[in-house]
């Protein structure tokens, strides 16, 4: 569903992805990790055009993401964003709704409100929060409203940006089963970055190991305890000595 071939991208001297090469199966969880700074937020800006490559390119459903009729292109994508990313002016369902109160996949007000409110019972939330204020809820309550938003128009690609950051263990376990749950109904394709390794034993079928620009590991989830590599070990046991230089 989606390919990443030979993708560069600087900024200036930084050169943050430096040969990004990857392919994420259709209808499959794909997990990136790696440390801050190493690129896998640019990767997903790249592949919804937020950030042009300077070299390489991305393909989705096997056509380049800078042809065709942008407004259809973003259509097919869903996006939970790291810090919740909701409006706090606006209540509840209409968060949700977002995308379809207006542009491309607009639909009647009331309409809208009716789909905001099987998102939220989807994730666990009454019908009562659709009239709340973000500030109202939890900081978990938050994160499962951004789920919804991301799945209210039944994209077929979700994008999963720290899913679990600043919530307690026990909430983070419910978020990733929801993801693991809602994206198996779906059949969607899904592509998360995290550092938290409980998400990705949780939510991923397949997993990748991004560290200096590049690909340095992918496989099944279930190699990861074995991979034999020893960037992605050092990664997933937390160790300050390997071939990740640690910030001292």
């Amino acid at each position: 569903m989606i390919r990443f071939e030979d993708v560069h991208k600087a900024f200036g001297s930084n050169r943050v992805l430096r040969g990004l090469t990857l392919e994420v199966p259709k209808g499959t969880s794909m997990v990136i990790i790696g440390g801050s700074g190493t690129g896998k937020s640019v990767a997903i800006k790249s592949v919804l055009g937020l950030v042009t490559p300077d070299k390489g390119r991305i393909l989705v459903d096997g056509k380049d993401t800078t042809s065709g009729d942008r407004d259809a292109f973003l259509a097919r994508f869903g996006m939970l964003f790291q810090g919740g990313a909701l409006f706090d002016s606006l209540p509840v369902w209409q968060n949700v709704a977002f995308r379809l109160l207006r542009g491309a996949l607009k639909r009647p007000q009331a309409e809208a409100r009716e789909i905001a409110i099987e998102k939220l019972r989807r994730v666990g939330l009454k019908p009562e929060t659709a009239d709340q204020f973000p500030a109202e809820l939890s900081g978990g309550m938050q994160k499962r409203v951004g789920l919804a938003r991301a799945i209210a128009a039944d994209p077929e690609i979700i994008f999963f940006d720290e899913p679990t950051t600043g919530l307690d263990p026990i909430m983070a376990g419910v978020i990733n089963e929801l993801i693991r749950e809602i994206v198996v109904e779906m059949g969607a394709t899904a592509m998360t970055i995290t550092h938290d390794m409980t998400s990705v034993r949780a939510i991923a079928d397949n997993v990748a190991m991004l560290h200096d620009g590049v690909i340095k590991w992918t496989g099944p989830v279930a190699k990861l305890d074995n991979s034999g590599d020893p960037y992605l070990d050092q990664f997933i046991h937390g160790r300050a000595e390997g071939p990740i230089e640690a910030v001292r």
